[in-house]
């Protein structure tokens, strides 16, 4: 039995929660696992394995303001980040004096590393798009992988191979001979399952992400769901608070779900509208969910490119929230044919297990 430490970055939910089929895995081959995080995704994990150890481990400040220039406040806030990266450093090996560990497991916190313990980077993103303005940041971004990468024993990246069924396009992309050496494609992973449920919710709306645009967006959706012409439930995805309900007419809206509560919603929903963070698209390509409205963070260049790609292939519509009429909207995104087929978590998850981490704690 091996001691595994897992630690996800906390802007926003999505990589606390892409980390569950893992997690699990590694509980189903009875290891034990150390869950370090901060924030929501530390009260998330706690809701989902009360059984693991946790330790309270903050990460970098998140970039995100109320306004769409997310890359000039990112390239603004790098000497925050790189005193937080240092911090993280010193916070890590103090954790490391103090216990043992056979394995890590960082999700897009590039200073969980160990040069002694094997040690794996989770990410979809190994490319980092960015406006044209700014393509010396987005070279320099693909030389600075490259370094980063140096510290790991291998990435995990959360994509079908680069093709037709690449759901991160070229984010996911190697650069040959910088990136590639160390890559594995897990294929998504997801914490949610299809289920064979009817399909009797009318629209599921997922309000999601880091502050403060998650409460932005908040403010501009729910006044157009009673617009709605069926049932509506939306979910904030505010875990801290405390859970509540409100009904209004044909909507409700809850402020937290636990995921197989937001499983049961995500598998009864005929229409999903959500940001197009990457955690969310491969829950919908999970559950072959073929109609939904996409609206990414403003000025995230990640979501306003993956909302741009799939607009082009054809898969999903997306609207500046800026610009968001739902009535008119949602016809359409009702056009639009949904991901390809692809191989589901389950299968996912145990090749990952059994392919590579296996290799260092079985």
């Amino acid at each position: 039995m091996a001691h595994v430490l897992l630690s996800p970055l906390s802007w926003g939910l999505g990589h606390a929660t892409r980390d569950i089929p893992i997690i699990r895995t590694l509980l189903d081959h009875h290891h034990d696992v150390t869950i370090a995080a901060s924030g929501n995704a530390l009260t998330v994990l706690q809701y989902e394995f009360p059984e693991c150890s946790f330790i309270q481990f903050k990460d970098y400040p998140a970039p995100y303001s109320t306004s769409r220039f997310f890359t000039p406040k990112f390239i603004a806030s790098l000497p925050a980040i790189a005193q937080a990266l240092a911090e993280e450093r010193r916070n890590l090996l103090r954790i490391l004096e103090k216990n043992r560990y056979d394995l890590i497991i960082s999700d897009n916190r590039p200073g969980v590393y160990s040069l002694k313990i094997p040690t794996f980077f989770v990410t979809h993103q190994i490319h980092y798009p960015l406006p044209l303005l700014f393509w010396p940041f987005e070279l320099g971004s693909i030389l600075a992988n490259y370094f980063l990468f140096d510290n790991f024993t291998g990435v995990i990246v959360l994509d079908n191979p680069p093709g037709a069924k690449s759901i991160a396009g070229k984010l996911s992309r190697p650069v040959r001979g910088l990136t590639d050496s160390k890559v594995f494609f897990s294929g998504i992973l997801s914490s949610i399952q299809k289920t064979d449920s009817e399909q009797d919710l009318d629209y599921l709306v997922l309000i999601s992400g880091p502050e403060p645009q998650r409460s932005c967006l908040e403010e501009i959706l729910t006044p157009m769901l009673s617009d709605l012409d069926g049932t509506t439930i939306a979910l904030l995805g505010s875990p801290q608070k405390t859970p509540e309900r409100s009904v209004s007419g044909r909507c409700t809206v809850i402020s937290y779900a636990t995921t197989r509560e937001k499983e049961r919603l995500m598998n009864r929903a005929k229409f999903v509208i959500c940001r197009s963070g990457y955690t969310s698209m491969m829950e919908l390509a999970e559950l072959d969910k073929s109609h939904g409205l996409f609206i990414p963070t403003p000025g995230q260049p990640e979501q306003e490119y993956l909302s741009y790609y799939y607009k082009n292939a054809g898969w999903f519509y997306s609207k500046s929230q800026y610009k968001l009429k739902l009535v008119q909207d949602i016809p359409l995104a009702m056009k639009c044919k949904g991901f390809p087929s692809m191989p589901k978590t389950k299968e996912n998850v145990e090749r990952l297990y059994t392919e590579l981490l296996a290799q260092y704690i079985d």
